[in-house]
C-alpha cells in the first residue's frame, strides 16, 4: 500500500495514513476470516483438514473470541477498513471490492 501511495508521489504520500490503516484492517480481517473457515469451511473447499488449526493448537481468533465473536470482529475490521477508504478523494472501488472479497470468500 505505501508504495503505491509513494509512487503517486506529493498526493500520495497526503493518504498513507489512511491506506495503512486501511490495509492492517484488511490483513488482520484475513486472518480472522481464515481461522473463522477452518472451522466452519469443508476440507475440499479449503484444500486443507477443516479444523487443522484445533488440531495442531494453534491460537485463533474463534478460539479466543468465539465463532460469533470472531465473525462480529472480521465485521469491525471490514467496516474500519472502508472508513479509511472514505478519506481518501480517488476511486478506491478495486480497494473496497477487495475488502469485501476477504471477509465473504469461502476458501
Amino acid at each position: 500500500m505505501q508504495l503505491g501511495a509513494l509512487a503517486a508521489g506529493e498526493k500520495g504520500r497526503e493518504y498513507l495514513p489512511q491506506l495503512e490503516t486501511y490495509a492492517e484492517a484488511i490483513g488482520l480481517a484475513f486472518q480472522v476470516q481464515d481461522d473463522i473457515l477452518d472451522i466452519v469451511g469443508d476440507t475440499e473447499t479449503l484444500g486443507k483438514p477443516q479444523g487443522s488449526d484445533v488440531e495442531l493448537n494453534k491460537s485463533t481468533y474463534p478460539a479466543l473470541l468465539g465463532l460469533e465473536g470472531a465473525q462480529q470482529k472480521a465485521t469491525q475490521l471490514f467496516e474500519e477498513a472502508l472508513c479509511a477508504l472514505q478519506a481518501i478523494p480517488y476511486n478506491t472501488q478495486l480497494l473496497e471490492d477487495f475488502a469485501r472479497y476477504v471477509i465473504e470468500r469461502n476458501n
